[in-house]
């Protein structure tokens, strides 16, 4: 065999040996993106489940406040029905995920206000408990958030890196969008007494 041959194979087999664990790490870097999206659906769920129990321990001691229970179910019933595709996430489909969860967020912040209004309810156990499940689940929210939006910050940054950028255009992978801060948090809310 002639040297120019063995050196032609030689280079061949390094290409596809790139090309080959160079796809594979694309690969496991868009199924970490999926997974770390799961793990956010995973909490939100956790928390449009806690949600009917808590109105359910809100209502008996607070009957009257029938809008604000109206309210918060509505917007967990909107929230669970925006259905998102981990291989379909675009900036778009993320923004109305993220605003229809800021509205749950938002009723339960005002149930949680009523809450204040009833001494009873303050200091009712299961209240108590479903109120500290509901902190817990919301910082597990915050911490899967950070988490997805470090995985597809990798991920972004592999596809756009070169020599992958090449396989990943190749290949059809496409940048994915973050969470970001919804619109007005630069706001210091105003306190009047």
């Amino acid at each position: 065999m002639k040297k120019s041959t063995i050196i032609i194979l030689v280079v061949l087999a390094v290409v596809v040996i790139w090309g080959v664990t160079g796809y594979n790490g694309l690969v496991k870097a868009d199924e970490a993106v999926s997974t770390a999206w799961s793990n956010v659906e995973n909490q939100y769920q956790r928390r449009a489940d806690l949600i009917p129990n808590l109105v359910n321990t809100v209502k008996g001691y607070a009957a009257h406040e029938k809008e604000t229970f109206d309210a918060v179910v509505a917007a967990r019933t909107r929230a669970t029905q925006v259905t998102v595709d981990a291989d379909n996430l675009t900036p778009e489909v993320l923004q109305e995920y993220q605003k229809s969860q800021s509205e749950v967020g938002a009723a339960l912040g005002r149930l949680l206000a009523v809450a204040e209004a009833y001494p009873d309810l303050k200091a009712n156990t299961n209240f108590l408990e479903l109120q500290a499940q509901l902190e817990g689940t919301e910082n597990r929210i915050s911490v899967e958030r950070r988490n997805f939006n470090e995985v597809a910050k990798n991920y972004n940054t592999s596809i756009r890196t070169f020599p992958r950028n090449i396989l990943a255009g190749m290949f059809g992978f496409e940048k994915r969008p973050y969470f970001e801060a919804r619109e007005g948090v630069e706001n210091v809310p105003v306190v009047q007494f």
